[in-house]
This record gives structure tokens, sequence and C-alpha cells, in this order.
């Protein structure tokens, strides 16, 4: 967060160029090293401490410069003795802070060194054949001192990017190379304002060494560059930074640096941060809504950017607060004040809120976005008026004059027109489309300003920036929705470019012609639509699913059941298969029965979804005896598989009661009694029981015989011993003494079972 800071002075510094900032900062890290005595002198002092004066052979003297850059007393004399020696031609001093790059053991030589470049930098010193020094300055990074590698970096800037980016590339995709040098190389690319640095880091979040690729992506935020969520983004990232030129780029990262070193200083004031965490308590302890309202007014009106932010923040997430009522009015003049705001953060802050496109908001946000110098705040300014004038437009009576409204459109077609911006051309036809939608523009007027779509859409049509032509028609579709008073006329005008975009590479351009399509004829739509069934874009493919379940007929089945299972699309398909099957005679639901729900089905339709159909099928077989009966069997099966046995048995009740046969009637009941015993209907069971004994005996071969020993082996639902008990309760007429037999047995398999497990549940008491 951008803020201002307390104190004058610091205050001016902090709006310097970022390019004053940035040498303020290097000489800060130096100090005053740059004052004092000369090389000479340090020489002559270090002769004269030696004994050897002006007497002094020339290798002596390079002997003592090494020395004092190896083991110099201190900071200073070190840096002196590298600066001496940088300045000089002389090929021994060249070695010799050669080898002391070269030295990983002598951290503070190696320092002294790269100080030196710095300050030879700052200063526009020439050095000769200072190409010498590349090799040796970027096997510092193999360091583990981070000032070593910071400083080496910061050295590295007097070498054009050109000369050393390859290598600084090399060192941080190479793999093989130590994780502490790739980081390090990825912190010298952080420090070069060049682009093929910027999209050298955008690519290393991809890299697969965690470290390495966490390390850019930090890099990159430092800078203020968007990451990416995802590979692709980060694509279209790096082609929209390698479309800007040269200049732009520079004056784009020079902005960031500028925002990053003020943010910086920023963090240091931790009296802010305290301060700003005192006033979320208080504000936190406040239980009333209207006092709560007059604390965020005060903040407000601060002087302070920060604080103003603070409190918009809380005016952001009362917006969406639940149960809290809209926000006071006493605040609507404050916030309408703060869209001209001096600092750009509030400015941006306030435009993007709700509850400002809410209020009347229209004509002071027309004459701050005539005096806006910042693009980013310029387009949530615009955002912010369309929403504006297209509440005030959809009220009767209209709250905005025609010259108002025409006076927005023609600042969204202004933005609609920028070549050199698509952020300022897709907002401006955003804009546009909530302009046009509501109803009050002559027919001539209306046709003037959709033709300015089709103008920039054609326009970009040859062009590489696919997101910026599917953003267009996106705004040209949603003219073409149901309660736009546009309508009618935009689909006439739109209709042959969704028609020419559906062959277009970019998926989303596909996608959002669809739409157009859709929002003109569903119907008319899909049946131009049903070639792009397989479109490589799953999105795309959804959309037809979609359409396909609000007017598709049978004729669609068939590409609808080749989704089934197979991916994502499998569950849309399926429910758009079963609206159509709402819609369809019983001859088709009968078609696709055995396609759907036979043993030798390929169609991978869960039970579930097998039982949905044939609840439909059902539905229209009233009155086809025949099919009703197929489908009620199909039914009981799968309530049954799927434990469902109090539905299996309404069904089987159903088809036992409707069998026209004793023999039909003895097919079902077997499994009617087992699922009646399985759903604890023991009543309904013993009845059917008792129904059966009325005929005959149960003799070892009886069709039921086989239900009951199948439940009392290996009982489920109703307790054995119940269900024993309403069987010995069946009322007969006649002597069944085949049937006493039975019970007797399966009294006496219970009992012993219940002797058998005494000792066990004894054994689990213990």
């Amino acid at each position: 967060m951008i803020v201002k800071l307390m104190g004058s002075g610091f205050l001016k510094v902090i709006r310097m160029s970022t390019k004053r900032l940035y040498l303020i900062i290097l000489v800060l890290a130096i100090g005053c090293q740059q004052a004092g005595i000369s090389m000479n002198k340090l020489v002559f002092a270090a002769n004269a401490a030696n004994g050897a004066s002006a007497k002094a052979k020339p290798d002596e003297q390079w002997d003592i410069n090494k020395n004092a850059l190896l083991e110099g007393p201190s900071e200073e004399i070190r840096l002196k003795a590298a600066t001496f020696m940088l300045d000089s031609e002389n090929p021994v001093a060249r070695k010799i802070l050669l080898d002391a790059l070269k030295d990983a053991k002598n951290s503070a030589a190696r320092i002294a060194v790269c100080k030196a470049f710095i300050k030879a930098r700052l200063s526009k010193k020439e050095i000769k054949n200072k190409d010498d020094f590349i090799q040796p300055l970027l096997g510092v990074f193999a360091t583990e001192v981070a000032a070593e590698a910071q400083l080496a970096a910061e050295a590295m800037l007097i070498f054009e990017y050109d000369k050393i980016g390859q290598s600084l590339e090399d060192i941080t995709t190479d793999g093989s190379k130590p994780d502490n040098m790739r980081i390090n190389a990825i912190n010298a690319l952080k420090l070069r304002p060049d682009m093929g640095a910027t999209i050298s880091l955008i690519r290393l979040v991809d890299d697969p060494k965690k470290t390495v690729s966490d390390e850019a992506e930090k890099a990159l935020r430092s800078l203020g560059i968007p990451v990416g969520e995802n590979y692709w983004i980060r694509e279209q990232n790096i082609r929209e930074l390698q479309g800007k030129g040269r200049d732009e780029f520079l004056r784009d990262w020079l902005i960031r640096q500028e925002t990053q070193m003020r943010d910086l200083r920023l963090e240091l004031k931790s009296w802010q941060d305290k301060y700003l965490s005192a006033l979320d308590q208080l504000y936190d302890n406040i239980s009333d809504d209207t006092a709560k309202g007059k604390f965020l007014e005060k903040r407000l009106g601060s002087s302070e950017a920060r604080i103003k932010l603070w409190a918009l923040d809380k005016v952001y997430k009362w917006q969406f607060a639940s149960g809290r009522p809209k926000l006071p009015a006493a605040l609507e003049p404050i916030l309408l004040s703060l869209i001209s705001d001096p600092d750009k953060d509030v400015r941006l802050k306030t435009a993007g809120l709700i509850v400002l496109r809410r209020m009347n908001s229209v004509q002071p946000l027309l004459a701050q976005l005539e005096s806006e110098p910042d693009d980013q705040v310029k387009i949530e300014l615009l955002d912010a008026l369309g929403e504006a004038c297209s509440r005030a437009l959809s009220v009767t009576p209209v709250k905005i004059s025609p010259e108002i409204r025409k006076q927005a459109m023609e600042l969204a077609a202004k933005y609609l027109d920028s070549e050199e911006d698509s952020g300022k051309s897709r907002k401006g036809a955003e804009v546009l489309r909530k302009l046009l939608e509501p109803n009050g523009l002559k027919q001539e007027e209306l046709e003037g300003y959709l033709g300015l779509l089709v103008k920039r859409y054609n326009q970009q049509k040859e062009k590489p920036d696919g997101a910026l032509r599917g953003e267009l028609l996106s705004a040209m579709a949603g003219l073409c929705t149901q309660g736009s008073a546009a309508k009618a006329i935009a689909a006439k005008l739109f209709e042959p470019l969704f028609i020419e975009a559906l062959s277009d590479d970019t998926d989303f351009v596909r996608e959002t012609a669809v739409d157009g399509l859709i929002y003109i004829d569903k119907a008319g739509a899909l049946k131009r639509l049903r070639k792009y069934v397989n479109d490589p874009s799953e999105i795309l493919r959804k959309k037809l699913i979609d359409v396909a379940g609000d007017v598709g007929g049978k004729e669609d089945l068939v590409w609808l059941e080749e989704k089934i299972g197979s991916n994502s699309e499998s569950g849309p398909a399926w429910q758009a298969m079963l609206k159509i099957f709402d819609g369809s005679d019983s001859a088709t639901l009968k078609e696709w029965m055995d396609k759907l729900t036979s043993q030798a089905s390929q169609t991978k339709l869960s039970e579930q979804q097998k039982i949905a159909f044939l609840k439909k099928a059902e539905a229209k077989a009233a009155g086809e005896t025949k099919m009703l009966e197929t489908v009620r069997k199909k039914l009981a099966e799968l309530y049954y598989k799927t434990d469902q046995f109090e539905r299996a048995a309404e069904y089987l009740d159903r088809l036992y009661k409707a069998a026209p046969t004793a023999r039909g009637k003895d097919a079902i009941l077997s499994k009617l009694l087992d699922a009646y015993l399985r759903c604890s209907k023991v009543e309904l069971a013993a009845e059917l029981v008792g129904k059966y004994l009325v005929k005959k005996d149960l003799s070892p071969d009886s069709i039921i015989l086989g239900s009951i020993n199948n439940y009392l082996r290996k009982p489920s639902g109703a307790d054995p011993n119940v269900v024993l008990k309403a069987l010995s309760g069946v009322k007969l007429s006649v002597a069944r003494p085949k049937w006493q037999q039975w019970l007797k047995s399966w009294t006496e398999r219970l009992g012993k079972s219940k002797e058998a497990k005494k000792p066990k549940e004894t054994a689990k008491a213990k």
C-alpha cells in the first residue's frame, strides 16, 4: 500500500524519481567512503609506515596495495586499494583484483572490489577492458555470503544487459548449479531494468526447483510485476511485455520501482502500523452502526493517505457485511470528494467501491475522468461511471439527462478506440455496453455506437491479442441478451461476426461467439453449433450441452450420450439428456431404455442415473402395459441392487398385483418377501406368507422357503426374533404341519444362535 509519511523532509525524498532514489541508497550504503585521502596518499602512507617511502619499487607498491585490499584493517582502506587498482591500467593491478574476486575465502576483499565497481558506475568513470571482470563477478554468485552476492549484482550494473544477460539467464536455468547460486543470479536479474531480465524472471516461476521458483516469484512481486496464476497467464503476460516498446517498458519499470521504494520506506515506519492497529481495535469495539459511521467519517477526512485507505477498507467491508444497514448518508459526500484525492491509491480504492456506483455520482465521475492523470485510476473511474449510468438509466424516471449519457458514451467510445492499450479498449467496450442496453436512444444513435464496436473488432481480427477480441465479442453478446433495448439491431449487426468467430484459434473468442449466437436464438444456435460438440474448448462444449438441455431434441441424445462417464462433461450431458427425455414421447424413451439400462449397455451410467431415467420412462408409459411392466421390473431390480429395499418392495408389490397368472405371481413372490423382510415390513411379509399357506403347505421346494431361509442365515433389516414371532402368529384355517415343522426348526436355530453368542458376550464384558 502506497502512503505518505510524516515529515516534509522525508516526504521530499519519497517523491524523488526512481533513479535519484536509487543513487541515494547506493551512496548511503557506501557511506563516506567517497571522501577522504586519495589512493596515492594511501600508498605513500603505507610505504612510509613500512620504511619504504617513495623509494619503493613498483612491484613492492603493488604488493602494498594488494595487502591493503586483502588484509586491510578497515573497510575504508580495502575500498581505497580496490578503487586505486581499478583505475589503473597496470596488468598487475588487474590480476590482483581478478584474483580477489575469485578468492571465496576472502569475503572482505570481494566486497571491496564490488564496491569499487559500484563507485565507478555512479561516478561514470571509464574502466578499460572491463569485460575481463564479467566471469569473476558471476563466480561470486556461488557464495553463501548474502552481502557478497548482493554487491556483485550491483557491481554488474556497470555492464549493459546485452553483455551479461545470457550468462545470468544460463545460471538461473541451470539445474546443476547450486540453489544459492541460481537465487543470487535471480536477485541480479531483479536489479536489471530490462525486458529480457523480467521475462526470464517470469519464466523461472515455472522452474521445477521450488526454491528457485519461489525466489523468482518473490522477485517479481517485489518489482510489482504480476506473477500470473498459471503457466498460460504468465505466457500471456510475457507476450504483452514483448508487445511493448523499450521506452514503454522502462517507463513502467521505473514507475514500479518508485512505488516499491516508497512502500519500503513506508513499511519502515512501524508507528503507522501500530496506529492503524489501534484504530482497528477502537473500530471493532464500537457496536452501534451510527457511531461506526461517525468514526469512519472522521478518518476519511484525514490528511494522511494511509488513514484514508484504512477507512476506505472498512467501507468496502461494510458493503458486504450481512445484516448491516446501508452506509450512513453522511459518508456519501466524503466518498465523492475522495475520487479527486491527491493520493492515487485513495482515488483508486474509492473508485472501486460498489457503493459509489449506487450514489448520484455520474457528474463527479465524469469531471474526475477529464482531469485524472493515472491510467489505472481512469479505467476504474470509467468502470464506476458505466455502472452508475446504468443504474440511473434503469429507474423511472431516469436520473441522468440525455446529454450526460451521451458524454459518457463518447468517453467510453474514446477508450474503445485505444489500439495501443488493450485494457482501455476492453473497458471502453464493457462500459459502452452498459450505456447502450437501456431504452432512450434513437435508432440512428444506437446504430452509430454499435457500429463502433463492429469497427473496433474488425481492427483487432488480424492481431494476436485474442483476449481483446473475446472481450469485444463479450460486449456485443451482452447487447443481444433478453432485456437489452439494443437486441434487435445488435443481433442483425453482430450475428455475422459471431459466426465468423467460431473459426478463431482463441478459445475465449469462440466461447464468446457461442454466447452471442445463443442470446440471439437458442434453437438456431444449436442447429448451427452441433458440429462443434467436440470443440477443443471444454467451456464451449459445456455451453452447447446446456443449450441442448434447454432446446434440444432426440437428435441430440446421440452426441450427449457419448459424453457420459468420460470427463467433466458427463454430469451436465446427463442432465441435458434428462431434460430432453422430459419433452420426448414414450417411443423415444422406449428406444433408449435398453441402450441405457440393459446389462450389455456401453453407457457408463450409475445405478442412480438409471433409476432417474426409468422414473421418467414410467411417467411416459402410462397406458402402455408392456412398457410399464418392463420399466417397473428394472426399477425393482435397481432399487434392490442399491439396497433401497422399501422402494424395491413397492415396485415388486405392483408387479405382483398386476401379474395376470398364478405362475407370474409366483415368479415375483420370493423377491417380494425378501424385500419386505429386509426393509422391516414384517406384517406385510407375514400377510404374504399367510396368503400362500391358504393355498398349500410349505414343502421343501416352496418358492418362499428359500427367501425365509436366506434371510435367517444372514439377516438384515428386521430383527429375526420379530420376524419369527410375526410368522408364528399367522392364522390358518386349515392345518399346515410342514409349516409348523419349519417354524419349530427356525425357533431352535435362533435359540442355538443365542446360546452360542452368550459366551462371546460374557468374554467381551469381562
